[in-house]
């Protein structure tokens, strides 16, 4: 029989679970959460919201439908780290092309499979999500507390802006499909495809940006409005984009904002943001939109949240007019959503685009799309009324 390499995480208060190497061998380091999903493990894997993480997947068979070209949300696996019960040892899948090891270990992803990851489940969300660290191959075999000692000298997630790590260095376009309504300029702060092909399939010539982008050079792309992605991160460590944001309502462009973008919003707008014990990520999530009263199942992935207040609208502390929270979780109260009342801005805290489903919240685009129109609408109707309205002296 082969020879298995051993390997462990190794929790920063001192909790170890033992397993077996898997993908790349070494060590590695990052905030230990853990994601509900049963299907999708190739979109987690690929979305940059995950980087700085060691991801522990619930469901405990990973791996069974291998990997393929076609669902990969970005240009590689971002997580930090990787952890699941049971890998498949073979895919079977009429559209695979590569076993998920294959790709952990080109990626060089350091994971560990064969641990008990409910007892890991468990013990995050007692303690809360917390700094972590896999050993394998020949640095599982180094000292117990040498290893405990690396993994608190590690960084921790809080304070810590992620965004240039995964955002593109260069602007690219992507052709809208079908009728064209307009362009959307995304700040790319860990964008996704699925979410640039939801915008291009409404009608939206979509202009991905670098998140170091300026206003000069934002608005040179003359957007008809400007979207802000998921991404990972601290949002408190993201004032330039919390300033760059604040341009743009106060030019009264369209914004919309998932994920990250709508704790970057809520910051805009002058509300708080604070981590989290153990964060939301999986896709099973249930939400109720307070205006309506319907209930949507969704995908998540974050660690923060807006501290804002329920209830109805307010005025914004940072002098936006009034805004109000639209969503929140059924779980646990958390905000899911902000709207503003007297700009044409919202956001939501979970993914609309989720292309492993649920797909509940997909018509936040159409949403999107709705409320660009009628912001192009109301403009031109003003431009017509200022041509129209006399001049002094006129008969």
């Amino acid at each position: 029989m082969p020879t298995v390499d051993p390997a462990v995480l190794v929790l920063e208060d001192g909790r170890r679970f033992p397993g077996r190497a898997w993908g790349a061998r070494g060590r590695t380091f990052g905030e230990a959460v853990f994601t509900t999903g049963m299907t999708g493990y190739q979109e987690t894997l690929t979305d940059p919201s995950y980087a700085g993480q060691i991801v522990v997947m619930t469901a405990p068979h990973v791996g069974n439908t291998g990997m393929n070209d076609e669902d990969p949300e970005s240009r590689r696996i971002w997580v930090s780290g990787y952890a699941a019960h049971a890998p498949s040892r073979v895919a079977s899948n009429h559209r695979s092309q590569r076993t998920l090891d294959s790709d952990l270990e080109r990626d060089g992803i350091v994971s560990i499979s064969g641990i008990d990851t409910r007892a890991v489940t468990r013990h995050l969300r007692d303690k809360g999500a917390m700094r972590s660290g896999i050993f394998s191959g020949a640095d599982a075999a180094l000292d117990a507390e040498e290893q405990l000692a690396l993994v608190r000298e590690s960084l921790e997630m809080s304070g810590r802006n992620l965004s240039a790590e995964v955002s593109t260095a260069e602007t690219y376009t992507v052709p809208a499909r079908g009728e064209r309504i307009g362009s959307v300029a995304i700040l790319d702060l860990g964008i996704k495809a699925a979410t640039i092909n939801a915008l291009a399939g409404r009608g939206f010539d979509v202009h991905v940006v670098p998140e170091s982008t300026t206003i000069e050079a934002l608005y040179a792309l003359e957007p008809s409005a400007v979207f802000y992605s998921n991404g990972p991160g601290d949002p408190e460590a993201s004032e330039h984009h919390i300033g760059l944001l604040r341009e743009v309502l106060n030019r009264r462009t369209p914004f919309f904002g998932i994920c990250f973008g709508n704790q970057l919003l809520g910051r805009a707008l002058g509300f708080d943001t604070y981590k989290l014990p153990f964060g939301h990520r999986g896709i099973n999530q249930p939400v109720v939109d307070l205006r309506s009263g319907r209930i949507g199942i969704t995908a998540h992935n974050h660690g923060f949240a807006v501290d804002a207040p329920r209830g109805g609208p307010v005025e914004t502390p940072a002098g936006y007019g009034r805004a109000e929270v639209t969503h929140v979780d059924l779980n646990d109260d958390v905000v899911e959503g902000i709207a503003c009342l007297d700009l044409p801005a919202f956001s939501v805290q979970y993914h609309p685009e989720a292309a492993a489903g649920p797909h509940d919240a997909d018509a936040l685009f159409d949403r999107f799309r709705d409320m660009v129109i009628a912001e192009r609408d109301r403009g031109e109707a003003a431009a017509i009324a200022v041509e129209q309205t006399p001049t002094n002296g006129a008969s």
